[in-house]
């Protein structure tokens, strides 16, 4: 790797988790079609599921924090060879995944979030980043998940924990979404559009994360206590409501004039979204895969490309501002969302599932034909990062 693409965390994950992300699905595609098989570990839905969240999803995360905890905390992450040296383990363990050995593949695809959860806490802990301590918790409550997840699938645990276990560490990343979304969005319009006054709501915070919080435990536990269909259907309509009042607070029309502004409310609204369709879930209304992708494909997807574009733009020292491309890519990450999620109750499932991970193939090609060359180059204005 060239020394700009180790110079600051974003520019290694963010390459790395935006090919994965196009290229996982394809693969996904291929095995979906019956054109490709995997091994035995983690064939076919579970290799997709585990990769998307654990591939992906945390990628993007450790690209964000790795950048994100040296501004909170003015102290270093890792860069150079260390920071290729995680990356590499992230690598790894995504090939090793498919081709094996398994055993050597769960060894480094378990290490990852810890790694990354120790970088992070190191400079958080130093400098009494006191706000910070609970991203810290839900790093080391993920790897535990992750944990479990792997045990279950290997026998040493019951069964059923694998997927619960899965459940519950997308549900803990939502946390993370809602906290780091409840911090950026907000910041972004006061500081850019003159007259605003996003604000947030003590008593609405609280209900707004314990009603996640609640979920990740549910999720956790479902398979092994009976709850009656009401219980969890009631959390989910009041985390969504919760949340849909903390984006109003936030003033997200106020936006609709900056693109890279707007993204990240767009992108918000589809917790809300993604709730409501779980709670219709409990009730066999909807498929339980249409609020599965609203929440992955819509809501986390949707965020981390726009902070992708925003945090990239800002670290290689341009504008902040949406190119043709920009818009394109995430409005066509929208419509692949949206189509994945009408695929989960069609009778045409596998052409629209087909078609929506096309989408997102497309999505990601335009993310990368953009962001690619800024990755592995310099900053263009001299600066270190």
């Amino acid at each position: 790797m060239s020394r700009p693409l180790l110079a600051l965390g974003f520019r290694p994950f963010y390459l790395l988790a935006s090919v994965f992300a196009a290229v996982a699905i394809l693969l996904w595609l291929a095995s979906l079609t019956g054109r490709l098989h995997f091994g035995a570990y983690l064939p076919g839905m579970f290799w997709h599921s585990h990769e998307m969240l654990f591939g992906y999803i945390v990628a993007v995360i450790a690209g964000f924090l790795f950048t994100a905890v040296r501004n909170w905390t003015g102290l270093p992450t890792p860069i150079g060879l260390a920071l290729g040296g995680v990356a590499a383990l992230w690598l790894l363990a995504r090939v090793l995944l498919v081709s094996g050995p398994s055993s050597l593949a769960v060894f480094l695809d378990v290490a990852f979030l810890p790694v990354v959860a120790i970088a992070i806490a190191r400079p958080i802990l130093r400098s009494r980043n006191k706000r910070n301590y609970k991203v810290i918790g839900i790093l080391v409550a993920a790897s535990l998940l992750h944990l479990l997840f792997h045990l279950a699938l290997g026998g040493q645990l019951p069964g059923w924990l694998s997927r619960a276990s899965l459940f519950a560490s997308i549900d803990l990343v939502v946390v993370l979404f809602a906290l780091v979304g409840g911090r950026v969005i907000p910041a972004f319009t006061r500081n850019a559009v003159a007259g605003s006054n996003p604000r947030h709501e003590s008593w609405l915070e609280v209900v707004a994360f314990g009603s996640l919080l609640l979920i990740v435990l549910v999720s956790l536990v479902g398979d092994a206590i009976t709850l009656a269909a009401w219980i969890p259907a009631s959390l989910f309509v009041v985390a969504a409501v919760a949340h849909l009042l903390r984006l109003a607070l936030w003033q997200p029309l106020l936006t609709l004039g900056n693109p890279l502004l707007w993204m990240m409310p767009v992108a918000y609204s589809w917790l809300p979204v993604a709730l409501m369709l779980r709670a219709l879930s409990t009730a066999a209304v909807v498929a339980p895969g249409a609020w599965i992708h609203a929440l992955t494909m819509g809501a986390l997807s949707s965020l981390m490309m726009a902070m992708m574009m925003r945090s990239t733009l800002g670290h290689t020292g341009r504008n902040l501002v949406a190119s043709p491309t920009d818009m394109a890519a995430f409005t066509v990450l929208q419509v692949a969302a949206l189509i994945r999620v009408v695929a989960s109750s069609s009778d045409s499932y596998q052409a629209l599932v087909i078609l929506s991970g096309v989408a997102w193939v497309l999505a990601f090609a335009l993310f990368m034909s953009r962001y690619l060359p800024m990755l592995v180059r310099p900053r263009v204005d001299g600066k270190p990062g």
